[in-house]
């Protein structure tokens, strides 16, 4: 048997069987709780690959910040209209 506790009394046979699961006993609640966890998902708008760089390359992006990634990114695009007569 646990040990009593004033602030959180042992569950009796009764109120176990009465027992419901959260989301029957509060529904509207349990909607809104599953709703609004983390980000919407959204259609992905970039791809993943796998590209190998020069070091001396990548070292010239980095050190422009954080988001040295999609200023490489936006240098790739740029050059994209060059190479547009390749496909």
């Amino acid at each position: 048997m646990i040990e009593l506790d004033p602030d959180n009394p042992e569950l009796t046979d009764e109120q176990i069987k009465s027992a419901r699961p959260f989301v029957d006993a509060f529904p509207d609640l349990a909607e809104r709780i599953t709703r609004s966890r983390g980000r919407p998902k959204s259609a992905p708008m970039s791809e993943v690959v796998s590209l190998r760089l020069s070091s001396e390359m990548i070292a010239k992006f980095k050190v422009t910040g954080p988001d040295w990634r999609l200023k490489m990114a936006k240098a790739l695009e740029g050059r994209r209209c060059e190479h547009a007569k390749l496909g």
